[in-house]
């Protein structure tokens, strides 16, 4: 950061806590100790010395250690000027943060704030500011001049969930957490503009988040067109340095009245902060999966509870965690169920029916003549159909690619990567062979490698394939296929949207990209092929997200009243009579989430006990193990061991991955409490440990995890 930035530092006499970026394994866990000229309020953005060099560090509320002698603490070297301090209340949400999931306070605070800060110098902070208060007056006249926006009549259910947020905020106690949990099409969105609008009319600022970012330009334009003349501001990964300072700048000054983004922005700093939407609330997105592996959607909660302010947390599938907090409580008292408040929107908008599941047992259908995949015939015959009404059909395969390994009958070689314990994956459009974790990329062989046999062939099925073989048995179809792949460049994944909302594609075939959200009107069947194979994995939380995006995928079909009637969904499986397949028929969430509660609780699996992993990653699968066993001994010798349990270390799924080995060690608690005072006693431990351990890389705890 350059020092034209800052105030100059006069000779130091006050004390202040600083808090700096230095990574938890620096032994630096808390804000460190300055001398300055000014008594600078706590938030406030400076400039401090650590070690040979030169940070961005926040004043940090809290006494200095009067203990340390003033001549061994050096002085801060300037603070930032026009940036107003961060507040209490901000801070505090940073500090639980790093406390809950393990993390040093300076290294979580300073990572969410925008990078670009630490490059201004005084000019061109000078020169933000005054844009920005440009930018605020012109929001403030647009807002002047704007029409009242119409807005559409409520169902009955809609208008029953908004009497009973009324009654809440009306009340003189802090509102509950809210779940509002609503079928595909009920119109959750229209409750959380008319939430938001109840809360800007108190002059009080709105976060609404959301999992992805593709899931952002569609809600945002929703929120535009109700609220023309607002100031409404974006936060995610996708934007630019300079737009995400200039959108976190407004959000901070209090100018943005709405702030829509991905989990990054629960930490939004927004002064006015009076109501927080978490739309599709279940979503694993909200899980940071590195660094501070936070949950947003938990710590939305958390920061609602800390400013007694409202938050909704609405999904068609809500979270088991979420669902049973929102279950009556009954006796013996239970200090989990009855947290949140259930609000319901059980019916679609005007009426319309959800589409019919219907379950296609894969080993009683023949597939069509010389297609491999999934495409049997009846399914085929049913996407004609669509095509001669002028009808949409939506495909879904969540797996990228055109096959997920290329293999030689031969000799049985089959195109893994060097580098990890995974298949490369085949592309045909550019005839590569790609690595999906380490991104190791080769062109496809002309022959085996191993044996130079030159009939090598695609084994399995990804999007790529699936369009191809669509394309081919329904000549004249407008097939697009939406995936990672299909809209890596900026803007194709709006444009691919667009063309499927004007009725300028037949089919589409996506990933789970598809299934979130977007309200296609003329799709009226959709169908999932494959997805089987979540319903054995070792992970117990796969059940839970195979059903969620299967309904999620459903609720894409039959969205325009008139043609709900005739809307189905197809899934072709292997396992019909699976109960998951058969409560999706139904459209039954409550029934599969009784029986997966039930599972979770006889198991004694979250919600019914609480997890940590320590994950490990070394040169060798020895270093790592090595780690771990040293660290599950040293916990087993705390006091705090007779109140958790301690599995032994394992290899992850994927237990290599560009040549790092990877191990994980579990550790369960029946209580939060028992496991966070475990936690707080084995990180010390662990930083030592990590000195000892030669072949050791990293070393990560996840709170909480979402996978195991």
């Amino acid at each position: 950061m350059s020092e034209a930035a800052f105030s100059e530092a006069q000779p130091p006499q006050h004390r202040l806590r600083v808090a700096v970026d230095a990574p938890q394994h620096s032994g630096i866990s808390a804000p460190l100790d300055y001398l300055s000229e000014q008594a600078l309020p706590p938030g406030s953005l400076v400039r401090v010395p650590l070690g040979r060099r030169e940070l961005m560090g926040i004043v940090w509320p809290g006494e200095p250690d009067a203990s340390t002698e003033p001549a061994a603490l050096r002085p801060i070297l300037g603070c930032m000027e026009g940036i107003p301090p961060l507040s209490a209340a901000w801070c505090s949400l940073v500090e639980f943060a790093a406390r809950y999931y393990q993390r040093s306070i300076g290294e979580l605070a300073l990572s969410v704030l925008p990078p670009q800060l630490r490059e201004l110098d005084a000019a061109q902070l000078k020169m933000r500011l005054k844009k920005l208060d440009k930018w605020a007056a012109e929001q403030a006249r647009a807002a002047a001049d704007a029409s009242p926006a119409q807005k559409p009549e409520l169902s009955p259910a809609q208008a029953e969930v908004l009497g009973q947020l009324d009654a809440l905020l009306a009340s003189a106690k802090a509102p509950p957490p809210l779940l509002l949990y609503g079928v595909t099409g009920s119109g959750k969105t229209e409750v959380y503009l008319r939430a938001a609008e109840h809360a800007l009319s108190q002059g009080r600022q709105v976060l609404v988040l959301v999992p992805e970012i593709n899931l952002t330009p569609q809600l945002e334009a929703r929120f535009a067109e109700r609220f023309a003349g607002r100031a409404i501001v974006s936060l995610h990964s996708g934007l630019t340095p300079a737009q995400r300072l200039r959108h976190w700048l407004a959000a901070h000054a209090g100018q943005a009245e709405l702030v829509l983004g991905t989990r990054l922005a629960v930490f939004a700093s927004m002064p006015r902060l009076g109501l927080i939407v978490v739309d599709e609330e279940h979503d694993p997105s909200y899980k940071q999966q590195d660094g501070a592996r936070y949950s947003a959607r938990d710590l939305a909660v958390y920061r609602a509870h800390q400013l007694k302010i409202p938050v909704m947390l609405g999904s068609a599938t809500p979270s088991l965690e979420s669902w049973q907090k929102a279950q009556a409580a009954s006796p013996p008292a239970n200090t989990v169920r009855g947290r949140y408040k259930l609000l319901r929107l059980p019916e679609r908008i005007g009426g319309g029916a959800m589409p019919r599941v219907r379950l296609f047992d894969m080993k009683t259908l023949p597939l069509s003549k010389g297609v491999t995949t999934a495409l049997t015939t009846p399914l085929l015959e049913a996407l004609r159909k669509r095509l001669e009404r002028g009808e949409q059909s939506l495909i879904f395969l969540n797996r990228r690619g055109y096959a997920p390994v290329l293999h030689c009958a031969e000799c049985n070689w089959k195109s893994d990567c060097p580098h990890c314990s995974a298949w490369r994956v085949f592309h045909k459009g550019d005839r590569t062979l790609r690595c999906h974790h380490c991104g190791f990329t080769q062109r496809v062989p002309s022959e085996c490698p191993t044996c130079g046999n030159q009939d090598i062939a695609p084994l399995g099925r990804g999007t790529e394939r699936l369009e191809e073989q669509l394309q081919e048995q329904l000549p004249g179809a407008r097939v697009l296929r939406i995936d990672a792949d299909s809209t890596k460049l900026k803007g194709e994944l709006e444009a691919q949207l667009h063309a499927v909302h004007s009725g300028e594609v037949d089919i589409v075939v996506g990933t789970q990209m598809v299934t979130k959200g977007h309200d296609f009107r003329r799709i009226t069947l959709v169908a999932a092929v494959n997805p089987d194979g979540a319903l054995f994995s070792s992970d117990f939380r796969a059940p839970e997200r195979l059903f969620a995006l299967l309904m999620q995928a459903g609720g894409r079909a039959g969205r325009d009243a008139e043609q709900a009637a005739r809307s189905e969904m197809w899934v072709q499986t292997w396992h019909p009579e699976h109960a998951l397949y058969k409560a999706l028929a139904r459209h039954d969430y409550e029934a599969f989430a009784q029986s997966q509660l039930a599972e979770r609780e006889s198991a004694g699996l979250p919600p019914f006990a609480h997890l940590a992993l320590l994950r490990a990653e070394g040169r060798t699968a020895e270093a790592a193990k090595g780690f771990l066993d040293a660290a599950s001994r040293w916990a087993r010798s705390l006091p705090e061991a007779d109140a958790v349990l301690i599995y032994p270390s394992i290899p992850m799924s994927v237990a290599r991955v560009a040549n790092v080995e990877r191990m994980q060690m579990l550790v369960e608690a029946s209580s939060r409490s028992a496991l966070q005072r475990l936690l707080w006693h084995w990180l010390p431990e662990l930083h030592a440990l990590k000195r000892e351990h030669k072949g050791l890389l990293r070393w990560a705890v996840d709170v909480d995890p979402l996978a195991i």
